[in-house]
């Protein structure tokens, strides 16, 4: 039953899959572009290479052996996946998952095109030249995004022509990876947005975890919440939309799949073959299993009968306001002050503006409570968590 998991990336969400795997009795490799990151703290081993140098990521391989790659992060030299695949190795979900979602070009396509789901008008551009002409065919307002990112990095939103030239520069400084190409997408005139963690496994059908409502700002989360209300008609399009997509790119494990809601309909986003950010609201034990817990067992092949809501939880995360790498937290204590709260630190030794450096985490204190007061006292609870230079 014992297996060896390489992980690549070694952030917080990286952390908890380690947890929830060694608890299993699985060794783990944590791997990342630096020392000591999150993950690193609880594996068995650490390696830190360049992951986008694919004779780097040949020779962590070849040290170690393992049965299963495990992506965590967008900058990998994807490409090498296949070769690990063909030599035996299981890659999560499948290397075919992992090199189009890396990639927003390739699974934009494979939505849109190949598997007909509806989502938001979209052009790429290759130059300056080239967006400002897709601009002007998509409309303003409209987003702009690497095809290699996550967390909102090199993202912009275009309400104004003076906009481009800075939008393009934001792109190519901030984009991971060596692909100068971009994605301009209209903007979607949504009423709220949502991750659908699905759940595909070799020997049971595919499950879906009650729907995560969030907010982002700068493109990325800044609170989360389960479950989010929803009529049975948008629940049912879009675990239809989730089944097809997943099930076209293949293999097991845990997928957060992002949605749109407009007035009158439901568009396809963006997909992670990996637990989500938004996810971490499960460690609050809202859910029988949480998203690391479904992730491990899926790809190990082990049974999940059922995923059960046990209670509405929310979460809310904690930004670094500066960069520096002497810092300590002030205020956890007073954030536990709350009994139906929880509070998690990542560890990360560099603080930089913007960073998520930990999270907060509540759940329901008795079945009346509305979403809107455990989302509130999630968020006062993250509040009470100052980072502060030393």
């Amino acid at each position: 039953m014992k297996k060896r998991i390489l992980l690549l990336g070694s952030g917080e969400l990286g952390k908890e899959f380690v947890i929830a795997a060694q608890r299993l009795g699985q060794e783990v490799i944590a791997v990342d572009r630096y020392d000591n990151a999150p993950a690193m703290q609880v594996a068995d081993h650490r390696e830190v290479i360049d992951m986008l140098d694919g004779d780097q990521l040949d020779l962590v391989v070849q040290k170690y052996h393992p049965d299963f790659i495990v992506p965590e992060i967008e900058a990998i030299r994807t490409s090498r996946l296949y070769d690990f695949e063909n030599n035996g190795i299981s890659v999560v979900p499948s290397a075919k998952a992992v090199n189009y979602t890396m990639n927003r070009k390739q699974i934009r396509d494979l939505a849109a095109k190949e598997l007909g789901l509806k989502t938001a008008n979209y052009l790429y551009a290759t130059s300056l030249e080239e967006l400002k002409e897709a601009v002007a065919r998509v409309g303003m307002p409209c987003v702009v995004k690497p095809l290699m990112s996550s967390s909102g990095k090199g993202q912009s939103t275009i309400r104004h022509e003076r906009e481009m030239d800075n939008a393009w520069f934001n792109a190519q400084q901030k984009g991971r990876g060596d692909a100068i190409e971009v994605i301009v997408e209209a903007f979607v005139p949504f009423v709220y947005e949502f991750t659908l963690l699905t759940v595909t496994q070799s020997n049971g059908e595919t499950l879906f975890c009650p729907p995560i409502g969030h907010r982002q700002a700068n493109g990325d989360y800044q609170e989360s919440w389960q479950p989010v209300a929803m009529s049975d008609n948008v629940l049912q399009k879009s675990q239809a939309m989730a089944r097809k997509v997943t099930s076209a790119l293949e293999g097991n494990g845990l997928w957060g799949v992002e949605f749109f809601v407009t007035a009158d309909d439901v568009i396809f986003s963006e997909l992670s073959p990996r637990p989500h950010d938004t996810g971490m609201v499960t460690l609050g034990n809202t859910q029988n299993l949480n998203e690391f817990e479904l992730h491990c067992r899926a790809i190990l092949g082990l049974p999940i009968p059922e995923i059960r809501l046990e209670k509405k939880g929310a979460s809310a995360v904690v930004l670094s306001p500066f960069e520096s790498d002497r810092f300590i937290f002030e205020g956890i204590e007073q954030g536990m002050m709350d009994s139906y709260s929880d509070v998690r630190v990542f560890g990360k030794e560099i603080a930089r503006k913007g960073r998520r450096m930990a999270v907060a985490i509540s759940w329901e204190n008795e079945k009346s409570e509305t979403m809107e007061s455990i989302i509130d006292r999630a968020k006062k609870c993250s509040q009470s968590i100052v980072l502060k230079e030393s």
